[in-house]
């Protein structure tokens, strides 16, 4: 029997300067840092977690890039945007931190990533119905939990 991978627990990142790594990631982000020694830290997205460690960074890859899921993408373009970041002014969202990691930014609404209900609450977002493309591809794959009867 092979095993099924249920999701992910966290993403490591190699960074040039942790400070300078968790300064930007907190600016555009909240972020709770989860832990911290001299040359790594934790930093809470949501109910995972993203492990930034410092080191010698290359050149930034091309494709390889980490998908985050923000409840309002809208909201961090226009903050990416106001900040002079060179990001698209519509469509897709990628972005580079300050160590050349590729970040694509997808809002939740608009994904088949999904999280309960009262762990939304505890993230402090209320509420994120999803768009009917993505009720449509959660209900193609039977991951939406059936309605409460009336």
């Amino acid at each position: 029997m092979a095993v099924r991978a249920v999701g992910l627990n966290h993403v490591a990142l190699e960074v040039r300067d942790l400070d300078e790594a968790l300064d930007w990631y907190g600016r555009f982000f909240d972020v709770r840092l989860r832990g911290r020694r001299p040359t790594m830290a934790w930093i809470d997205l949501g109910d995972q977690f993203i492990a930034l460690s410092e080191g010698a960074v290359g050149e930034p890859d091309r494709a390889r890039h980490v998908g985050l899921v923000v409840n309002d993408k809208e909201v961090l373009r226009a903050a990416l945007i106001a900040a002079g970041m060179a990001v698209a002014r519509s469509g897709s969202l990628r972005v580079r931190d300050p160590s050349g990691n590729q970040l694509e930014i997808v809002d939740y609404r608009e994904v088949q990533f999904t999280k309960d209900q009262a762990v939304l609450r505890g993230m402090g977002v209320g509420e994120l119905p999803k768009t009917p493309q993505a009720l449509s591809e959660l209900a193609e794959k039977g991951l939406l939990a059936p309605s409460p009867p009336d």
